[in-house]
């Protein structure tokens, strides 16, 4: 079992940059694949980035590519999202993922509770 816990959310104008945070619980992190989706009101879930187990290598959505970076701290059991340039299309609840066998994270096998980040034009 792990739980993620995200935070870093909140409200910010368009341009500004922000870094959302993943917690991970337990021993088992470096086993993991982990990503972040986002999912805007009205609208699916969508995949925004994913990072392998070692932090080697990484995956994003063509409307984050260039402006976003996802990185992990290993020792800190911590994944973490870097965001420049935002947009107010950004505007969505940032879920933290997990998953063993998926490249990118399709179905992840665990969610964190999400973290709302707000874009003001």
């Amino acid at each position: 079992q792990v739980r993620l816990v995200e935070s870093g959310g909140g409200l910010v104008q368009a341009g500004d940059s922000l870094r959302l945070s993943c917690a991970a619980s337990g021993r088992t992190f470096t086993t993991y694949t982990m990503g972040w989706f986002r999912q805007a009101p009205g609208k699916e879930r969508e995949h925004v980035a994913t990072i392998s187990l070692s932090g080697g290598s990484t995956t994003y959505a063509d409307s984050v590519k260039g402006r976003f970076t996802i990185s992990r701290d290993n020792a800190k059991n911590t994944v973490y999202l870097q965001m420049n340039s935002l947009k107010p299309e950004d505007t969505a609840v940032y879920y933290c993922a997990a998953d063993r066998n998926s490249w990118p994270i399709i179905n992840p096998d665990f969610w964190g509770q999400g973290t709302q980040l707000t874009v003001s034009s």
